[in-house]
């Protein structure tokens, strides 16, 4: 069973910036309902286990959830962080990077009705008594990071949920878009990219609401409490975060490339952000505008679009209406430092490197989920290496632990690390792990490159999962969720540009589900509070405490194996499905494309995979320590080959051929690229030269694995 969930199909939800999109499945009747036995555990194993503890990482959530800490804002928590990780043994450092990032000044919006009657949105959420943080004096305002300042004044126009085809959708209607303003739900693709449509369409403003038809049955209308008197989404919840054009690149918007160190020279940045104004609303604010739209344009039900219609008392249809939105925002432009904090212990192995990070900046004072459940994991992970070296544990490879600044906008802490230390990356790096929302719920998730599958699902059998009910591992909660599906790796945190330098990289966290009554996470709100995560999101912090035990154990081994337990011919396998998807578009589309050449390119690299398996073998029996470093060496660099071919068509930053995130997504997983997105938009000359690109690469990769 375990050898056949290896080789699961993809998962093509992606990521929503840091917070994960799942389908799950155990609530169809159709995913069987498992009861597995705890794998055994060796002694450095069962240290792990005990080590982590429940009351404190509640302690370092609580530390990291009582100060702002926006990107830029605070040293003192990065200095705090690295301290710990000295305490436990490492070698820390705070590495900084002076970068453009913009902060709220202050905004409006007024909308005037054809009547001459007013409606003035809060644009602010409500302060709770319950929740102390969402009352601080230094809380930060609802704002769309990286948003142009100024003003707009137009019609309104409901683009549904901004892709592409919803504007596309709208000419076909005849809806007039230039000189209007954009309002659109979340979900679906990157905010950034809603404006940036909205933008490329002459529209002069943006408006992004979060709509209670994402919380399923768990909603006031329903009859379920509002947070914080119950697990219904708080009707003033507003998700801020980045509208930056995050599919074209992450990273300082003005160093594209390049680190931020040193002066740098400063590019243009209107490419990757926008020329427009956005304002994000909570679901209480927009249903008014939204309602003012019924009756003009065409109504919602005879749109057509998938996740068109929400569940607010509104029509949601096109307009434009008669009323007028009158919207302002004023941002303050700055170039200023942000601090990565970095803990080193130096393995035996001195060209053989595990990476493993998380974000610390949050857009509010809390951030409990997003990042610091992540934070607090990676800090107690470091007291746990700690207490694994005081044992006599010595490790084989170098190990990195890493604090970013600056992720929530546009990844830009790890981006510019990854800029600067390339060289040193390249000859070194085995793998790079990821833990951002580490515990928003009670349902884990993975991401991987198809090498770490095998591993990251071994270990789960190694760690019980308190936080729901019954003696169950964590393998049988996520084969329950998933049906044993791993998810490939889009963008959206801080693995990308590890992946699309070549480096085998891994996601993890774990997630609330509305269909199985679970509470609402309120996603880049003040409610994303560490009493939201003590009374609702993880009472007792036992979700912490297992992620921390499975990145625990999935770090151990990749750091202490002779061979490290990367499998290469799970890439082959993951291929060939890949390989699959990609003939479904082009069969779809209006022309064929000849893939025998990409067919090819899978095949030889199956067979140079299985070589390589096969010198682990003789490495093995022989015992031969030169050949040992051989199989390492061929491991940790194969995948160095799909970044061969440059970047992706008018992105260049993104490098890999196999997956990148969509370009109308900045999420959400295209594989095969480079091809696909050749093929979806006509240019079938495009995408023959990327069948070529995309085979060369994965005969690099397959030449490095061959004996």
């Amino acid at each position: 069973m375990v050898k056949s969930l290896l080789i699961a199909g993809l998962l093509a939800t992606g990521l929503e910036a840091c917070q994960r999109k799942r389908t799950f499945n155990h609530h169809d009747g159709k995913a069987k309902r498992t009861l597995t036995p705890r794998a055994p555990l060796s002694a450095d194993e069962s240290l792990i286990i005990s080590s982590f503890d429940a009351n404190s990482i509640d302690d370092w959530s609580y530390y990291y959830t009582h100060g702002l800490h926006l990107a830029g804002t605070n040293r003192s928590q990065a200095q705090w962080t690295a301290d710990r990780w000295s305490e436990a043994g490492f070698n820390t450092r705070l590495d900084t990077y002076n970068v453009f990032l913009d902060y709220p000044i202050n905004k409006s919006m007024v909308m005037t009705y054809g009547n001459g009657s007013v409606y003035r949105p809060s644009l602010e959420e409500d302060v709770l008594p319950e929740d102390p943080t969402t009352g601080y004096p230094n809380r930060t305002p609802t704002f769309h990071g990286y948003s142009a300042s100024g003003a707009a004044s137009g019609k309104l126009v409901y683009v549904g949920l901004g892709q592409q085809d919803d504007f596309q959708r709208l000419i076909d209607l005849g809806v007039p878009l230039e000189g209007n303003i954009a309002i659109a739900r979340y979900g679906g693709p990157f905010r950034g990219l809603k404006v940036k449509n909205s933008q490329a369409h002459g529209m002069l403003g943006c408006i992004i609401f979060t709509d209670p038809d994402d919380d399923g049955n768990i909603t006031v209308a329903n009859g379920y409490a509002a947070y914080p008197d119950g697990p219904a989404r708080n009707p003033t919840s507003v998700q801020r975060g980045s509208v930056q054009f995050l599919s074209t690149y992450p990273g300082d918007p003005t160093t594209p490339g390049y680190p931020s160190i040193d002066n740098p020279v400063r590019a243009d940045r209107s490419s990757v952000v926008p020329q427009i104004p956005s304002i994000p609303l909570s679901y209480q604010d927009a249903q008014p505008i939204l309602q003012a739209m019924d009756g003009f344009g065409t109504p919602g039900k005879q749109v057509g679009r998938e996740n068109w219609v929400g569940a607010l008392n509104a029509s949601y249809s096109t307009g434009p209406s008669d009323a007028t939105i009158d919207m302002s925002n004023y941002m303050r432009d700055t170039y200023t430092d942000l601090w990565n904090a970095i803990g080193v212990i130096n393995g035996t192995n001195a060209d053989e490197t595990i990476v493993i990070g998380n974000h610390r900046d949050a857009w509010i004072v809390g951030g409990a989920a997003d990042p610091n459940s992540g934070t607090a994991i990676i800090v107690e992970l470091g007291k746990v290496m700690g207490r694994l070296m005081q044992n006599g544990w010595q490790p084989k490879r170098n190990i990195v632990l890493c604090s970013w600044d600056g992720e929530e906008y546009g990844l830009v802490g790890s981006t510019e690390w990854v800029e600067q230390y390339i060289p040193w990356l390249t000859g070194t790096a085995m793998t790079y792990l990821n833990i951002d929302v580490g515990a928003s719920g009670p349902h884990p998730s993975i991401s991987a490159t198809p090498e770490l599958h095998q591993v990251a699902v071994e270990q789960m059998h190694k760690v019980m999962w308190e936080s729901l009910r019954g003696n169950r591992t964590m393998y049988d909660v996520w084969l329950e969720d998933t049906e044993g599906e791993v998810g490939v790796l889009g963008s959206g945190s801080d693995y990308t540009a590890f992946l699309h330098k070549g480096m085998a990289s891994m996601d993890m966290g774990s997630d609330g589900d509305v269909d199985a009554g679970d509470p609402i996470y309120h996603y880049h709100s003040n409610y994303d509070s560490y009493h939201w995560m003590a009374n609702f999101g993880d009472p007792g912090f036992l979700t912490h405490k297992n992620m921390g035990q499975y990145l625990g154990l999935v770090a151990y081994h990749l750091i202490s194996e002779e061979f490290v337990p990367l499998h290469p011919l799970n890439y082959a396998t993951q291929m060939d499905l890949y390989y699959q998807d990609l003939r479904d578009v082009i069969g779809n589309a209006s022309q064929d494309v000849d893939t025998s050449e990409l067919r090819d390119a899978i095949d030889t690299f199956r067979s140079q995979a299985e070589q390589a398996q096969a010198l682990v073998q003789q490495a093995m029996s022989s015992g031969d320590a030169d050949l040992t470093k051989v199989v390492n060496d061929k491991y940790r660099d194969f995948q160095r080959g799909f970044t061969s071919q440059g970047g992706l068509p008018n992105r260049e930053f993104y490098q890999h051929v196999v997956f990148a995130p969509g370009l109308d997504t900045g999420y959400a997983p295209v594989t095969f690229p480079g091809i696909t997105e050749s093929v979806e938009a006509g240019n079938f000359t495009l995408a023959e030269d990327w069948v070529g690109r995309t085979s060369r690469a994965i005969r690099v990769a397959g030449n490095i694995l061959k004996t």
